[in-house]
């Protein structure tokens, strides 16, 4: 190959690599958040500050830590909307063991094992009993509430002063090492999913899973293996925000699975499972965060936020849905059959 030919070939790459980038779906959501940050900047310049980003930076922290794992998850064709009443009661036994006087080692071992655990239980019986993982999790929302209401007799865990490093301590005085946590949450879960026999197995019992089994892959240990690191996940997410906030109760954690699942599915990853990239699912952490900090800059009433991020979570569900069907080519089935015979 003379270097005309190389040249031209280096060309066609790079085309293909420009064009699939703008294709992505986590392009249009830099762009939207772009243009976000630049109509709030514009109305409150202190939109701009450095301690304004760093906010934000730390605010979204724990979302991505937990959203890291539920990508996986969800790749997978499994999903966990216990998520938050898991971290509640990994929290709950961290700040409780702290307060005995066990150090921050043994707490922190402790409470992510339990939050390991917890999560593996969900699959376990999602799987046992064949059941969707949506009403298995949903069962062990009330389960992990109540174990989690009867050690604290629903009071709070304060430790205020004894944990506070991991989630209050900033690198150089200005980046949040909570976010630097979650930054490695997003490393891992890409090495997985990109270079590991676990990713590729991820996506293949989320897309097929009868076709997964057939090709050799254990579907059970696969989809298992995904609870397992969104446990871990979940543990960790638990750690840090108790570190955050120097508290914990029952309802700690409470509603995040739900900005978590939306993250994902406007990232660019279907309920439907084997797709997806952590890279849509990060930009879909960071779309949330911008538009709650935006919200607030604005002065827009707390409850309309609420009320924002419902719609804004309803219209990824919703997107997701109608693209799996317009990709199977039978979109007309979502409103009803497609070929009715008269």
């Amino acid at each position: 190959m003379n270097s005309t030919e190389a040249s031209q070939e280096t060309k066609k790459v790079l085309s293909r690599r420009r064009s699939s980038i703008l294709r992505s779906q986590w392009f249009f959501l830099l762009v939207a958040e772009i243009i976000i940050a630049v109509i709030t900047g514009i109305v409150n310049p202190r939109f701009f500050t450095t301690s304004n980003i760093m906010n934000i930076l730390e605010q979204i922290a724990v979302l991505g830590i937990v959203s890291s794992g539920m990508t996986l998850l969800i790749i997978s064709g499994e999903i966990d909307i216990s998520v938050g009443a898991n971290i509640g009661l990994s929290s709950c036994v961290m700040a409780m063991m702290i307060k005995s006087g066990n150090g921050y080692l043994l707490p922190v071992i402790v409470g992510i094992a339990l939050a390991v655990f917890n999560s593996l239980l969900v699959g376990i019986t999602a799987r046992a009993f064949k059941a969707p993982s949506f009403i298995t999790s949903l069962a062990f929302t009330s389960v992990f509430q109540g174990v989690a209401l009867a050690i604290t007799k629903g009071s709070f865990q304060t430790i205020y002063g004894q944990f506070e490093f991991i989630g209050t301590t900033r690198l150089w005085q200005i980046l949040p090492f909570s976010f630097i946590i979650s930054i490695g949450a997003y490393i891992i879960v890409h090495f997985l999913l990109s270079y590991t026999k676990l990713g590729r197995r991820t996506y293949a019992v989320g897309s097929n899973p009868s076709a997964a089994y057939l090709s050799g892959i254990s579907v059970n240990r696969s989809k298992l293996t995904a609870f397992l690191l969104n446990g871990i996940f979940i543990g960790i997410a638990s750690m840090v925000l108790l570190s955050r906030i120097g508290a914990a109760q029952p309802s700690t954690g409470s509603g995040i699975e739900l900005k978590a699942i939306g993250a994902v599915v406007i990232g660019g990853t279907p309920l439907s499972g084997g797709k997806g990239r952590i890279i849509g699912t990060f930009f879909g952490v960071l779309l949330m965060g911008l538009i709650s900090n935006s919200l607030n800059m604005l002065r827009v009433n707390p409850y309309f936020q609420t009320v924002t991020f419902g719609v804004l979570i309803i219209a990824s569900l919703a997107i997701s849905v109608l693209s799996t069907y317009s990709k199977r080519g039978n979109i007309r089935t979502f409103f009803g059959r497609k070929d009715e015979k008269r």
